[in-house]
């Protein structure tokens, strides 16, 4: 593992993060405190999340808004339950800020109103499902329900957004300010930069050639996507199924302790109450004197009670519940002494032991007297006599309510702890797995682009080398094998390139003895074969500018074409010496000898062409010797081929072979002009000649001006 050290770029720059954010963190409680201290109807403690989340991004700023409300539970317990709200904001504003609402007029109010739906409208609903609703008439909320306009829950809602709408409105706007008042340039330094790599991804959308050619990208789902999906099902289950048991767990405890306290309160009064008396109270009524005793003795367990609903004392008889004592909260009226109530039926399967005088276990009912836990205690005379019952009630429904706010605790604290660990996660996975992966993949695919380009294949892997991928795990790996291969490779292209060069070097020394070896035999030519290259070659470039034939002249099928040029009349090896070195007119039976040159050529190239391995850049070859003399208008031979039917190379060199023969001079004529040339060159357009070779000839007339120079004596 690397050392720490401030000298190092990317550690240096993962403290000032650090720093940033704890600043952040600072800002917050500072400012939350001064207006708690002060009663200052604003809060002010998301204003270092913005900040630090605008310039750094989501990482940070959530941080900064989870440890902040952290932090706050030192001064203020409800900030447990308030923290989903800085995380969100955090988020939200790393979100807007990379989508630069913060350069925009209507993006920083519409930062006020989305945060203040935030703080104000899910705010709002955290105390409304712990606690329920409780508001006082002379508040906001109190004089809009009062209007009769709103419903109380709306009411709620209204007041919280427009009591939240000032201190977003400050915070944003002191945000904003400190954000245009700190250069740009550093607001880099908030973030947490310690990636193993220079980031090229950016850079591969712009650059999409680097994608593999010809395969077809059908990518459904990033990688960092699919991380963070499983990462959130995951967390997600952990957190449901973590909430589901402890809410059972709590809700068992709950009506385990209560079901204690009631009990206990019932027991309690059963031992202190005077049990001897309990008789002369139902016959004597109220005027006894230790009765008023006795149930002031009670008022006073109840209302020192917070857990305590009902406290009363029945005479259990076949008739009914006989009351002697029904102590109860000024909510609800108390039953009169001696008035009888019929059995619940809650207790219908108690209700034997309940008239034997035996002990019964605590009950739930849910009846007209409410949703209540009872717990009973037997009341015992001086003789051993069960005389009556105490009966202690826990209200469920307060129960319900502390439950509720339990689940709202839990979500409330896991929704912070969630976005928190779902930021790190993507932060993580993008530095340390995704940048990595598709910087090597950019340039493992730019390095499948560039097969043909030495330079270029050189230039990728310096590139790919520069990136210093440092995981320390499989990533890594990964990159220094792949770097090895690459490297590898490159020299085993170089190697194969040097040999390709030198064969086709070779090859094309073969060509131009062979055509140096008829050349030789001809006396008449001068050059001729050099020339013919030549002007091939302008023809098929010529072809190439305009986009004629576009589909056929390749950069492979240009290079044959030149190549293979030299040897369009290898056939004349076959001609005698007699007829080729004729000084006059050949007779037909001459011209007949002569014409089979052609057929001869393609003979010897067909054979060769079998014969070498590799020979496919003859193909050209064969076409040109067997096929220049074949005419556009199909008068020509050895076939009489016609248009496109003839080969493009045979077209070609058709207009080079002729264009040759009339510029150069001949024992049986001297050269002609340039200009007689050309004429006589466009007379035979669409007639003799491709009126494209024609025109591609035609309109060089510069580099055929140097070919001329070059190889004649004046022009």
């Amino acid at each position: 593992m690397r050392r720490f050290s401030l000298k190092n770029e990317k550690h240096r720059r993962f403290f000032y993060a650090f720093l940033i954010s704890f600043g952040g963190v600072l800002v917050n409680l500072i400012l939350g405190y001064f207006m708690t201290f002060f009663d200052i109807p604003l809060y002010l403690d998301t204003i270092g999340s913005m900040i630090v989340a605008a310039m750094g991004g989501f990482l940070p700023g959530v941080l900064v808004g989870f440890v902040t409300n952290l932090l706050k539970l030192t001064y203020d317990p409800t900030a447990m339950y308030y923290g989903v709200l800085n995380v969100l904001i955090a988020f939200f504003t790393a979100f807007f800020a990379r989508r630069g609402w913060f350069k925009k007029a209507w993006g920083v109010i519409g930062m006020i109103f989305i945060f203040t739906f935030i703080g104000g409208g899910i705010g709002s609903l955290i105390p409304w499902f712990m606690d329920g609703l409780s508001f006082d008439s002379e508040s906001l909320a109190g004089v809009l329900y009062g209007t009769g306009f709103f419903n109380a829950v709306w009411a709620h809602i209204v007041s919280s957004l427009v009591t939240d709408l000032p201190d977003k409105a400050l915070s944003v706007l002191v945000a904003f300010t400190v954000l245009r008042a700190i250069p740009q340039k550093y607001h880099r330094l908030a973030r947490y930069e310690d990636h193993p790599q220079s980031d090229v991804s950016a850079r591969e959308e712009e650059e999409p050639d680097y994608r593999a050619k010809g395969r077809k990208t059908n990518r459904i789902m990033s990688l960092k996507t699919k991380i963070l999906l499983v990462m959130s099902f995951s967390l997600a289950t952990v957190a449901i199924v973590s909430i589901v048991i402890g809410m059972v767990v709590y809700r068992k405890t709950m009506i385990r302790e209560h079901t204690r306290i009631a009990q206990g309160t019932a027991d309690t009064v059963a031992r202190i109450l005077n049990a001897d008396m309990i008789d002369s109270y139902l016959v004597m009524g109220s005027e006894t004197g230790s009765y008023a005793v006795e149930k002031k003795m009670l008022e006073d367990i109840l209302y020192g009670s917070t857990d305590i609903t009902y406290l009363y004392v029945y005479k259990i008889m076949e008739d009914g519940c006989h009351v002697v004592f029904d102590i109860s909260t000024e909510d609800t009226e108390a039953e009169e002494l001696g008035t009888v109530i019929p059995f619940d039926e809650g207790f219908k399967d108690d209700l034997p032991d309940l008239l034997a005088g035996r002990p019964i276990d605590p009950v739930i009912t849910n009846d007209k007297y409410g949703y209540l836990l009872t717990a009973y205690s037997p009341v015992y005379n001086s003789a051993g006599r069960c005389v009556c019952y105490v009966g202690a009630d826990v209200d469920m429904g307060i129960l319900a309510q502390m439950q509720r706010s339990y689940l709202v605790e839990m979500i409330s604290v896991f929704l912070g702890f969630f976005i928190l660990v779902c930021v790190f996660v993507v932060w993580l996975s993008e530095t340390q797995l995704i940048i990595p992966v598709n910087s090597i993949s950019r340039y493992i695919n730019g390095l499948a682009g560039t097969e043909d380009i030495q330079d270029i294949i050189d230039e990728n892997i310096r590139n790919f080398r520069k990136l210093d991928i440092r995981t320390g795990d499989e990533v890594e790996k990964l990159y220094d094998s792949i770097g090895r291969m690459m490297v590898n490779q490159s020299e085993q292209l170089r190697s194969i390139r040097r040999l390709s060069d030198s064969t086709a070097k070779m090859q094309d020394g073969l060509i131009i003895t062979m055509a140096d070896m008829v050349e030789n035999r001809d006396s008449d030519t001068g050059a001729h074969i050099q020339k013919t290259a030549a002007y091939v070659k302008i023809i098929v470039e010529g072809l190439k500018k305009k986009g004629y034939y576009a589909e056929k002249i390749t950069p492979k099928f240009m290079s044959d074409v030149v190549r293979s040029a030299p040897l369009h009349d290898v056939g004349k090896i076959n001609i005698p010496d007699w007829v080729l070195n004729k000084p006059g007119k050949l007779s037909d039976e001459e011209y007949e000898i002569m014409k089979t040159h052609t057929t001869a050529g393609k003979d010897i190239l067909d054979k060769a062409i079998k014969t070498v391995k590799g020979g496919n850049y003859l193909k050209e070859a064969r076409n040109m010797a067997a096929y220049h003399h074949e005419r556009w208008d199909g008068r020509g031979y050895p076939e009489g081929l016609h248009g496109e039917v003839i080969p493009l190379s045979a077209r070609i060199m058709a207009v080079a072979d002729v264009f040759d023969a009339l510029t150069s001079p001949r024992v049986y004529k001297p050269a002609f002009s340039l200009e007689e040339a050309l004429r006589l060159i466009n007379e035979g357009r669409g007639t003799q000649f491709d009126p494209k070779c024609v025109e591609a000839l035609m309109d060089s007339l510069p580099e055929v001006q140097v070919i001329l120079r070059k190889y004649s004596k004046s022009v």
